[in-house]
């Protein structure tokens, strides 16, 4: 295959729309990275961080839930850079700001603005380049854009475990405040982006653009819409439960060796980077989409089920499975790609900003879920098993119930989407 083939897959577009996913990822996980060490900076007593932790992570998944419509329609009224632009400097403000926090409710509400500014990011770039690359690119495209991004989590974590010091600033503060740098700099670069000619066609006639309730109006465009969200609810299960308390799960486990939030997170993001070049390589070559997804899904779970029953109780097999959960599940870029690809222009920002955040923001139930399911379970075998191996088995058979639920939903929702592989994205959705 000759070189100029692939040439449209070095240009500006591309490249900015990984940068700023890299930044994006930064931002998003870095909360989960400096949970404890930032909770307990603020006064939170030992036995509530994991309680705090739930609910600041709830708090900020609910912002990417808002700023998932809001990115989104703007996207298709306004343009897909404007979405790149506005994001980034929103949540770049808010994550400098929450280095200055001094309290858990400042923490609350600078969670929920931050989230709502790291929503517009990954979809308007999926779209931009979606709309950029020739069909049978757009594989590869997506598949940078999710590698370079997922890069970011493992930045974020070296960076937490810099032991920076600037006045009476502590390293989770600065950690906060060079993820918010690294944001507006991006901005430099965005200014030579160009915007979607795709997008700028739409534009030119008289079509509704950014309708959410488009969505919902038709039945067959609302059964798609809901597929392509749900298809995605094992990634966040994973990520928002099973690593973000990495170190509680490993106390249940009895793991040999201390585990830190950071580090799990950063080898699940390294898997989740190999996972997304597998994936997105493999549906190049098998020119599909759903067939690849599938198969992602149904390591998942075996991979939840090693994770949750591991046989080896040391730290490095931990991080190793940690590793493995992050490939099976990575099918991000497919995921993202599914969803842009099955929508009309003047809908599909909305759809691919909107889908990936309502995915995130599934994170609130499966906590609530998890919580509800633990609390019980612990309750119902503390005369039995005592207090410490009732709480352990709580954790881990929740943990298990939520996994294989996410699951299920997910085979489900697969029947509800198209193969999108190689589609031409110039259409658009009609009333």
């Amino acid at each position: 295959m000759s070189e100029n083939k692939f040439k449209p897959l070095w240009s500006l577009p591309v490249i900015v729309a990984a940068l700023g996913y890299f930044v994006d990822i930064y931002d998003l996980l870095l909360f989960s990275i400096v949970r404890k060490p930032s909770l307990i900076s603020l006064g939170v007593p030992e036995d509530q961080l994991l309680n705090q932790g739930e609910h600041l992570l709830r708090i900020q998944m609910a912002g990417l839930l808002v700023g998932g419509i809001i990115w989104g329609i703007m996207g298709d009224k306004r343009g897909r850079l404007s979405v790149l632009f506005g994001s980034i400097i929103l949540y770049s403000l808010a994550n400098i700001a929450n280095g200055f926090v001094t309290s858990v409710d400042q923490y609350v509400v600078l969670r929920f603005i931050a989230g709502i500014g790291l929503a517009g990011e990954l979809g308007a770039g999926v779209t931009l380049v979606s709309e950029s690359l020739p069909p049978n690119l757009r594989g590869y495209g997506t598949t940078i854009i999710a590698t370079v991004g997922l890069m970011g989590a493992v930045v974020g974590n070296l960076v937490s475990q810099i032991k920076l010091t600037a006045g009476s600033f502590e390293s989770w503060q600065i950690s906060y405040f060079v993820g918010g740098a690294m944001g507006l700099l991006l901005l430099i670069a965005r200014v030579s982006v160009l915007e979607s000619s795709v997008f700028l066609r739409t534009k030119e006639q008289k079509i509704v653009r950014g309708d959410f309730l488009q969505l919902f109006k038709k039945k067959s465009r609302f059964i798609k819409f809901i597929g392509c969200i749900f298809i995605g609810l094992p990634i966040w299960y994973t990520i928002g439960i099973l690593v973000t308390f990495s170190p509680e799960f490993a106390a249940a486990l009895s793991i040999n060796g201390t585990i830190l939030t950071g580090n799990a997170i950063m080898y699940s993001y390294i898997g989740l980077a190999v996972g997304d070049i597998i994936s997105g390589f493999a549906s190049q070559l098998l020119k599909t989409r759903k067939k690849v997804v599938l198969v992602s899904i149904l390591l998942t779970l075996a991979f939840i089920v090693t994770y949750l029953f591991m046989p080896v109780r040391d730290a490095d097999f931990f991080y190793f499975m940690c590793f493995i959960l992050g490939c099976g599940i990575g099918y991000w870029a497919l995921f993202v790609t599914i969803a842009a690809e099955q929508f009309g222009t003047n809908l599909r920002s909305t759809v691919a900003t909107s889908v990936p955040n309502f995915i995130r923001g599934t994170v609130i139930p499966l906590t609530l879920l998890f919580k509800f399911l633990r609390d019980s379970i612990h309750e119902h075998y503390t005369p039995s098993f005592g207090d410490v191996q009732a709480k352990s088995t709580g954790m881990i058979y929740g943990a298990l119930i939520v996994g294989i639920f996410t699951i299920i939903v997910a085979l489900l929702a697969f029947r509800l989407i198209d193969e999108t592989y190689g589609r031409d994205l110039n259409f658009v959705e009609e009333d």
